[in-house]
């Protein structure tokens, strides 16, 4: 099959019907849209809009919950907070001086991840613009589980029919949460392998696109993906840069994310655009693929690998830096346990911030310790803050760290397993296996994707190409607005309102 890159910059004029009906069952169930503008600021919500969320859980499937998809949320109060939740690591712990500041993606309502907003991005892209019935058509979500689950989120208070396709050997807390939100069992779809078995989930949206009532809305070439991180993640990680530095100025060095779908990535070029920032992709150091060109399995789960995602921006990435699972999956056990903190209160780390430690699942570990990695490669200072994301956190884990401690622990994690964790991985983080993307490289990665999206999926290869121009990246930023506007437009249409 043939396919065109996902950008949605105009409207679908066949349609019609599916706008009509979208808008009448927005209208039935009285759901607003939020505009990506209000999602990157939540400042400009309305007063009715605050008071009706004090009245609504994180974790209802309710519509109001969809203004909850951006970084402002807290655990303590219903409506959003000032600056975006976020902890700063000690140089006690991380071993260089530079400031490795970590925003906090558990704070994400419906599933405590933040790829909701991937998910919100890609389907009301596809909605305002006549793509996507939810009368008629299913939401199917490719994933290694938490694009998954926030998209099943999105589909259910959006009143539309959501499936979620993700490896089987993801952990079992991911299909946990599946099993309470989806109402039809069929709906989710367990593929071949875990992490690293991402062919194997294409395969399946092949067999499921053959059905034209199913819209697959792939998170690695969906470019709202990108864009909705470009114009909410980005500009929220530049908030919490100008908090920690309101009393120490400093230069904003580097954004460090694990490739996964790429799009997080999108807010690394939003913080090139406007602090020159340096941007650092992350991959398993067990599936080398950008590194080495290399493949394997690996259980940082929520990365992905063994592919190039076709949203992400790899002539404008600086350095791609490898981490293994062996350390992730240790440093969770090390934060999770009353050894490991003991253990980190004795290299000076204070007892709150050991207690904020449980807020960063696997993947969010990995993009600490690349951030480690590459303010050591780059002889950064305490002049340089390093920003990086949690993407979720270790309360998505408990199973796997169980599984983790009858391989390595058997006897238990005492105080000197503790100890040797902590030295080998963390204060001891080294630099081995860090490429810096020269324009050799840069194509070299940029080339890989050629084998999934050109051969594999159907991209034509002048599709494929355009992307290797930042001219073509900078012509979508506009996007953002022009979906704000059919947002409003949508919304208008509906006359939905929020209940007070």
């Amino acid at each position: 099959m043939r396919r065109s890159l996902a950008v949605f910059d105009e409207f679908d004029p066949t349609g019609k019907k599916s706008f009509a009906n979208a808008i009448n069952r927005f209208r039935e169930r009285n759901i607003v849209l939020p505009k990506f503008s209000e999602l990157k600021d939540p400042s400009t919500f309305e007063p009715d809009l605050l008071e009706a969320l004090s009245d609504v859980a994180p974790d209802d499937a309710d519509p109001l919950n969809l203004f909850r998809v951006h970084w402002f949320n807290t655990p303590n109060q219903p409506t959003p907070t000032s600056t975006p939740d976020h902890i700063e690591l000690p140089p006690e712990l991380t071993g260089t001086s530079a400031r490795i500041v970590v925003a906090l993606g558990n704070r994400f309502p419906m599933i405590s991840a933040h790829k909701v907003l991937a998910a919100y991005s890609c389907l009301v892209a596809r909605l305002v613009t006549g793509r996507f019935d939810p009368t008629v058509n299913r939401a199917v979500w490719p994933s290694t589980g938490n694009y998954a689950r926030g998209g099943v989120a999105i589909s259910k208070i959006m009143g539309c029919r959501g499936v979620a396709v993700l490896p089987e050997g993801m952990s079992r807390e991911r299909f946990e949460w599946l099993d309470r939100w989806i109402e039809h069992p069929e709906d989710v779809i367990r593929t071949p392998g875990t992490e690293a078995n991402v062919k194997e989930i294409y395969d399946e949206c092949s067999r499921l696109e053959a059905d034209k009532s199913n819209i697959i809305l792939n998170q690695f070439s969906e470019f709202s993906n990108h864009l909705g991180h470009y114009a909410v993640t980005g500009p929220a990680l530049e908030l919490i840069f100008q908090k920690v530095t309101s009393d120490r100025p400093a230069q904003l060095a580097a954004f460090v994310s694990a490739s996964g779908s790429a799009g997080t990535l999108g807010a690394g070029d939003y913080l090139k655009d406007t602090h020159d920032t340096r941007i650092v992709a992350v991959e398993a150091l067990e599936v080398p693929t950008m590194l080495y060109n290399g493949f394997g399995d690996h259980n940082i789960q929520g990365i992905g690998d063994k592919h190039v995602p076709l949203i992400h921006n790899v002539t404008n990435t600086d350095l791609i830096v490898g981490v293994s699972d062996r350390a992730t999956d240790q440093l969770d056990v090390a934060f999770n346990t009353p050894a490991g903190l003991r253990s980190l209160e004795r290299q000076g780390v204070n007892a709150e911030l050991g207690s904020w430690l449980t807020n960063l699942g696997y993947s969010s570990i990995c993009n600490i310790l690349a951030a480690i990695k590459s303010a050591k490669h780059w002889k950064l200072s305490e002049e340089d803050v390093v920003v990086t994301v949690a993407t979720d956190g270790s309360e998505l884990y408990n199973s796997e760290r169980e599984k983790v401690m009858r391989r390595d622990f058997p006897s238990g994690f005492e105080d000197a397993d503790a100890e040797n964790v902590l030295t080998t991985y963390l204060n001891n983080t080294s630099t081995e296996h860090i490429l810096d993307m020269d324009e050799r490289n840069r194509n070299r990665v940029f080339n890989l994707g050629y084998f999934t999206w050109v051969e594999q999926q159907g991209i034509s290869i002048e599709d494929f190409e355009r992307r290797r121009n930042q001219s073509w990246w900078n012509g979508l930023r506009p996007l953002i607005e022009e979906w704000d506007n059919r947002i409003s437009e949508f919304n208008a249409a509906t006359g939905a309102k929020h209940r007070k």
